[in-house]
């Protein structure tokens, strides 16, 4: 049996634009990227903390340092610049993989810099 695991996770990234006239997508500065294991292309989900909307996308790689969060197309009518949002991506693995799994993520503090890398959150984990 496979189990769909959260692999990596951007807490509280700070919106930097809504670009609704770009074909679809949100651009994610490359060294975030890295930092939590997320690929371009690879289909992400993005929770908006500040109402509430939940939604799914593909990742475009931005420029290294630039902490850029813009999300594009469609998806820019649900975010405004300045929004708190929460960037996921899964994998698939075994069942037995999946009890060991530890995803990375990362917090981030107002200007998208990361201020702690964890693996499984603790219950009730507040940042």
């Amino acid at each position: 049996m496979y189990r769909e695991m959260m692999s990596g996770k951007i807490h509280r990234a700070t919106v930097t634009e809504a670009n609704l006239h770009y074909i679809g997508s949100i651009t994610i500065d490359s060294d975030l990227l890295k930092a939590v294991g997320m690929l371009e292309n690879e289909k992400v989900h993005v929770v908006n903390n500040n109402n509430g909307a939940r939604l799914e996308t593909y990742i475009i790689a931005g420029a290294p340092g630039s902490k850029t969060i813009c999300l594009n197309g469609a998806a820019a009518r649900h975010v405004q610049p300045g929004d708190k949002v929460i960037i996921m991506s899964y994998k698939w693995m075994e069942e037995a993989e999946a009890y060991k799994h530890v995803p990375t993520v990362a917090i981030l503090n107002d200007h998208n810099d990361i201020l702690d890398i964890l693996g499984t959150e603790p219950e009730a984990t507040i940042k």
